[in-house]
């Protein structure tokens, strides 16, 4: 992924949650399916309140979602 330093596990845990659309999360969270392709693409990094919103949707941690790498 490139364009942010934080990565996720949102598509896998879609797949792993009855494979959730992208319009069903989106819809969860309160955001456009564009908004949750861009997350999934790595386009840019979810405001914390989204960031908790996204895991309350998936029903893990955020922890769980989300992983951030320090920039060297």
């Amino acid at each position: 992924m490139s364009g942010t330093s934080i990565q996720n596990a949102i598509r896998r845990l879609r797949f792993e949650r009855g494979e959730m659309t992208q319009q069903a999360l989106a819809d969860a969270c309160g955001v456009t399916r564009q908004t949750i392709i861009a997350l999934e693409a790595g386009r840019y990094a979810p405001s914390l309140e989204l960031g908790f919103r996204i895991a309350d949707a998936l029903g893990v941690r955020i922890e769980d979602v989300f992983q951030w790498s320090r920039s060297s």
